[in-house]
């Protein structure tokens, strides 16, 4: 079989099994996030934490629920690494000193997990349990109650309440989240990945030295990492090492698992509005983007010419020989479209053109599919600009599901998508300019402006995953991506709420001859142009210095 014919095989595989899942899973969330009923654990939650779950909350309210509980987590999880010389299961590693203690902090509770240490020489069983794993579950599930909130405000009629952020909070990781990762844990020991406390131990002697691993829960991180679209590996090589992703099987489970909740959000919000056409239209959209992606991918890392391109397939080099390269292509377009990170091959490696597909799926603002709950509230507010831009061009006052988009409504929408893009142009400029980070950089020309524009746009964009090469362990990166990471992740954050809150008090609109169909593919269409466009205009002069560059002079 050739490799270009596995790479289709298994991504028909793939559709299938997000096809099977859309409906029961996109259902269950629907009714988790509108049931008035509470499960006697999340009661329990309630009470230790002080919050009434009953209480509805508007938006300056919900934010500052958003706002405290991250606060708190990002005090947690530093003051756990700066004591984990004196904790037990620390495998003899050092507290973390406070830049690098900072820069992690900040990339779980953002959901970026950006790494810049080798996880298996730097964190023991406690941080990476008690501080990573935790942190994996709860920001993901505050993606969900942003996106879920957003929802209630095209779904509410002049009430201004979202619901209440500790009750969409607990129920997401206790109905959704941990449900599922115990089964996918399960299913990855049973395939292979290793789940155990074990200490550091020597497996074999090379080039006059001995190669140590240390075990760790590995399964049980590994399943939250995918299925939260967080993307910190237990090990420095991530999906590419064998311990979190032995064999063919686990890849393309692992790539299921990124997609799986993106997907099928969609379908909740269709329930929540009262439209699942509504639902299949955002679908679309994320669907069309994100297969024209992989084909951009195999078509940029199938292509190649010379000898060793033929006689590998294509560009192997970076990608593991148990995967192939189709399976890899698929892995890191889902993983920078999503705002997952997770890599099992290094996207350093990949043609110029390559690497800038995974760069661009990350301007796009990762909501093809995008980030857990990230991505539906990122393509809802695309769509309200495509839904003005529409009524722009008939000369008609722009709705989206029956609630006109007015002067507020589209510069929170306008303020969202221009945060980010300015995150990652100016830090990537400052770095460029001054003389200490470009000494960071492994390569020269356009291949190392690339390693410096990646790592701020997947920080911004709350990625986490970066273009080897880079050493991003310096004061200054560890300083400016922190910052990046949770300016990218909380900053738009404030624009969504308070823009689902503007939408909450609006009584809805009927409609009329002359409102446009979104539910249509007419809008599908229109709606991944803006999408295209948006990205296009705001990023090409920085991706033709960088992969588009390299890429034509290759």
């Amino acid at each position: 079989m050739s490799p270009f014919l596995a790479g289709v095989l298994q991504m028909l595989a793939l559709i299938a099994a997000l096809a099977l899942a859309y409906r029961p899973l996109g259902d269950h969330m629907a009714r988790v996030y509108c049931s008035d009923r509470h499960l006697r654990v999340e009661k329990w939650i309630y009470k230790a934490i002080g919050a009434d779950p009953d209480a509805e909350m508007r938006w300056p309210a919900y934010l500052r629920g958003v706002l405290a509980f991250s606060v708190v987590s990002v005090l947690f999880l530093y003051g756990l690494q700066r004591l984990q010389g004196a904790l037990p299961g620390s495998l003899g590693f050092v507290s973390i000193d406070p830049g690098q203690a900072f820069n992690t902090a900040a990339s779980f509770v953002s959901n970026t997990n950006w790494q810049s240490y080798y996880g298996e020489q730097a964190m023991g069983h406690v941080v990476q349990t008690g501080g990573l794993a935790v942190q994996n579950f709860v920001s993901a599930a505050v993606g969900i109650a942003v996106a879920v909130a957003l929802v209630r405000g095209f779904a509410g009629s002049r009430t201004g309440e979202l619901g209440n952020f500790w009750a969409d909070l607990v129920r997401g990781v206790v109905r959704i989240l941990l449900p599922i990762s115990v089964i996918g844990a399960i299913v990855l020991v049973a395939c292979g990945t290793i789940q155990n406390f074990a200490g550091i131990h020597e497996v074999g002697q090379f080039m006059g030295g001995s190669q140590q691993w240390n075990g760790g829960a590995v399964a049980s991180q590994e399943v939250i990492k995918e299925l939260g679209t967080n993307g910190g590996g237990y090990f420095n090589a991530n999906s590419a090492h064998p311990f979190e992703n032995p064999n063919g099987f686990t890849n393309l489970f692992e790539i299921f698992l990124i997609l799986l909740i993106p997907f099928s959000l969609t379908r909740t919000f269709g329930r929540m509005v009262g439209s699942l056409r509504q639902g299949y239209a955002i679908l679309g959209t994320m669907a069309t983007i994100w297969a024209g992606f992989v084909l951009l991918m195999w078509a940029t890392e199938f292509a190649g010419h010379g000898p060793a391109f033929e006689a590998a397939g294509g560009a192997m080099e970076g990608k593991e020989t148990r995967f192939g390269i189709g399976a890899s292509s698929i892995f890191a377009v889902s993983t920078t479209l999503t705002s997952t990170g997770a890599v099992n091959s290094f996207h350093s490696s990949y043609t110029g053109l390559g690497g800038g597909i995974t760069m661009l799926g990350m301007m796009l603002g990762e909501i093809a599919p995008g980030g857990v709950g990230s991505g539906l509230y990122g393509m809802l507010i695309m769509a309200i600009i495509a839904v003005f831009i529409a009524g722009l061009m008939v000369g008609r006052t722009p709705e989206y599901l029956g609630k006109k988009i007015s002067t507020r409504e589209i510069k929170l929408a306008a303020c969202y998508i221009l945060v980010t893009p300015a995150l990652v142009l100016c830090f990537t400029a400052a770095a460029m300019a001054l003389d200490t980070p470009v000494t960071s950089m492994t390569n020269s020309g356009a291949h190392g402006f690339s390693e410096v524009l990646y790592a701020y746009t997947s920080g911004a964009n709350n990625n986490g995953s970066a273009f080897a090469g880079l050493n991003a362990d310096t004061q200054w990166f560890n300083t400016t991506i922190g910052l990046a990471m949770l300016l990218g992740r909380f900053v738009p954050m404030v624009f969504v709420l308070a823009l689902a809150g503007s939408l909450a008090e609006q009584t809805p609109v009927p409609r009329t001859a002359g409102t446009l169909r979104t539910e249509k593919p007419l809008f599908t269409g229109l709606l991944v142009g803006t999408i295209v466009i948006i990205a296009g205009l705001t990023y090409f002069p920085a991706l033709a210095l960088g992969p588009l560059a390299e890429g034509l002079a290759s």
